[in-house]
């Protein structure tokens, strides 16, 4: 793909989320756990520590700031689901990258994406309809639809994991 940083394209939501579209979002949440143990398996230090694309983010980081995000997106979908369209707060997602953490090895974070998703795919999985149609506000883009926010998080997951599988292509990994 000629995007290195959007290789699956940017998140797009040009029409209301079907069921069947918010159920297949769902499912990418449960499986993007898998797929990313997949996209890093086999690679060494000097591989995780190998950036996607020029200025951008190492294989290691992109690794550590999947469970980050989505900690932040349970967060936001329980704030939703529990107050009347809650404004929240966002994080300086590059300074994070920064910390000392994610310069750990990834089996904590790949431990922690898959406990997070299961538990998050359970929440989801009993949303009713009158759930999906709750809002959250972020500071820059506004109010929110929860299936809406489901889209977005898969859409996350699987732009992430491109830019590792992109990355092993392209360097025949």
């Amino acid at each position: 793909m000629n995007d290195l940083q959007y290789p699956v394209g940017q998140f797009s939501n040009d029409t209301e989320a079907t069921p069947d579209m918010v159920n297949e979002w769902i499912k990418e949440i449960e499986e993007a756990p898998e797929k990313l143990k997949e996209a890093v398996k086999g690679l060494n230090d000097e591989q995780l520590d190998t950036a996607y694309r020029p200025g951008g983010w190492t294989v290691r980081q992109v690794v550590h700031h999947l469970p980050d995000s989505h900690l932040n997106g349970v967060i936001r979908f329980k704030l939703a689901l529990t107050e009347n369209s809650p404004l929240i707060k966002d994080y300086e997602e590059s300074e994070w990258a920064m910390l000392s953490d994610y310069q750990s090895p990834i089996t904590v974070s790949i431990s922690l994406l898959e406990a997070l998703h299961d538990r998050w795919s359970i929440l989801l999985r009993t949303l009713e309809p009158a759930d999906l149609i709750r809002t959250f506000v972020h500071p820059d883009k506004g109010s929110i639809k929860l299936r809406t926010a489901i889209g977005i998080y898969a859409w996350h997951s699987r732009h992430h994991i491109a830019h590792i599988t992109e990355l092993r292509a392209r360097l025949n990994w």
